[in-house]
């Protein structure tokens, strides 16, 4: 077995230590701030696990991160998702073309008409009443900042150490291992190094000793700076919202229960919706600002007054969080010489993340190579 120093506590970073540590190998976690904190991608209580891709290949990968979310949930011993139900809707999501890879993919669901969809979720207003809307049952809503607890309790119970406050600056090789340095100079060493730092990544990457050919290979990173609301339902409506992503030709939005992340007086609660990549660019997570752009806002405010009658659009809370995405959004998984690089992120990454987990320790401890579409060699 490997002594393995995993950077950052986020999803990704929870999930690889605590699938290292139940291998047997000596890990040590080292998390900038806190696991899973404000500053990252993985922080807050609602996050959506859904099946609805184009791509066969992420449909699959979502039904085989299913099965080790309940592995999770059986060992945490707590509910991490709870189920709620996903509709898609409008002409630039396709509902049709989603069902056929459901079909091939052995997916639960069911294509309505907006009539039909209106009829039994009166809280939206679906639009053309004789368009597709797609209804799959399983989908649901992850606790995200309880999922990276969990992960940790159980890769510390397998022997992981975690180190909060221990930001890492370079990555060096020192003899036949390698060396994580963090900006104060305190370092630690082992024989291999997985980074999934998130929205930090761009700015650490050029740092981690690794070759230019992989460099120069890597996909670029863009890190968006995203605005989320939360709007409070009206009444009698807050007892039965599915998850929902709505495609159309101006926008991309896509809604959820909001959990604790919307926490009202009296228990009650409400939606979070957002623009998905309707943020700003930004060089990288140090160069976030926590400010909403007020434009977004008015845009996903108009957008609910439209489209969803069964809440107040006045949002009564609002964050920002980070997405870092690869050109096609597809996630990176690779690495060279003991050092494992992964940015399974671009805004969607968080329902796989136990499943992430597996792939990423078993190429950092070279098992087995991630999927090729992950590897920043393939391009095949």
């Amino acid at each position: 077995m490997s002594t393995c120093i995993v950077v950052g506590a986020g999803l990704a970073g929870a999930a690889t230590a605590w699938q290292l540590a139940r291998r047997g190998h000596d890990v040590t976690v080292l998390e900038r701030s806190t696991p899973a904190n404000g500053e990252g991608s993985s922080h807050g209580s609602a996050r959506i696990l859904r099946y609805a891709y184009p791509d066969p290949f992420y449909a699959r990968l979502v039904v085989d991160a299913r099965r080790e979310w309940d592995e999770l949930e059986r060992l945490a011993g707590e509910r991490l998702v709870t189920s709620t139900g996903s509709v898609d809707f409008g002409a630039d999501r396709d509902p049709a073309a989603l069902a056929a890879v459901f079909e091939e993919v052995g997916v639960d669901h069911e294509l309505l008409t907006g009539a039909e969809a209106a009829a039994r979720w009166p809280q939206f207003d679906f639009g053309d009443r004789g368009a597709d809307v797609l209804w799959h049952p399983d989908a649901g809503v992850i606790d995200a900042e309880a999922a990276v607890a969990a992960m940790l309790r159980l890769a510390r119970a397998g022997g992981a150490r975690v180190e909060t406050g221990r930001p890492v600056a370079s990555v060096e090789r020192a003899g036949a291992g390698l060396r994580a340095v963090g900006a104060d100079g305190r370092a630690e060493e082992a024989e291999k190094v997985v980074v999934t730092a998130g929205g930090w990544l761009p700015g650490l990457l050029g740092d981690l000793a690794l070759p230019e050919s992989f460099l120069a290979a890597f996909p670029p990173l863009q890190v968006m700076q995203e605005n989320a609301y939360h709007f409070p339902y009206r009444a009698g409506s807050d007892g039965s919202w599915p998850t929902f992503i709505h495609g159309i030709p101006s926008m991309l939005v896509y809604g959820l229960p909001g959990g604790r992340d919307a926490a009202l007086p009296g228990g009650r609660t409400g939606l979070k919706v957002a623009e998905y990549n309707g943020g700003r660019p930004i060089r990288g997570a140090a160069a976030q600002s926590g400010e909403i752009d007020p434009a977004n806002r008015a845009r996903v405010t108009a957008y609910v007054r439209r489209t969803l009658p069964g809440l107040v659009p006045e949002p009564y809370a609002e964050t920002t969080c980070l997405f870092t995405n690869t050109p096609t959004e597809d996630f990176v998984i690779d690495g060279v010489d003991g050092i494992t690089v992964a940015s399974p992120c671009s805004g969607h990454g968080a329902k796989f993340a136990p499943l992430l987990g597996r792939i990423i320790a078993d190429a950092a401890s070279g098992e087995r190579a991630a999927p090729a579409r992950f590897r920043v060699s393939r391009r095949e």
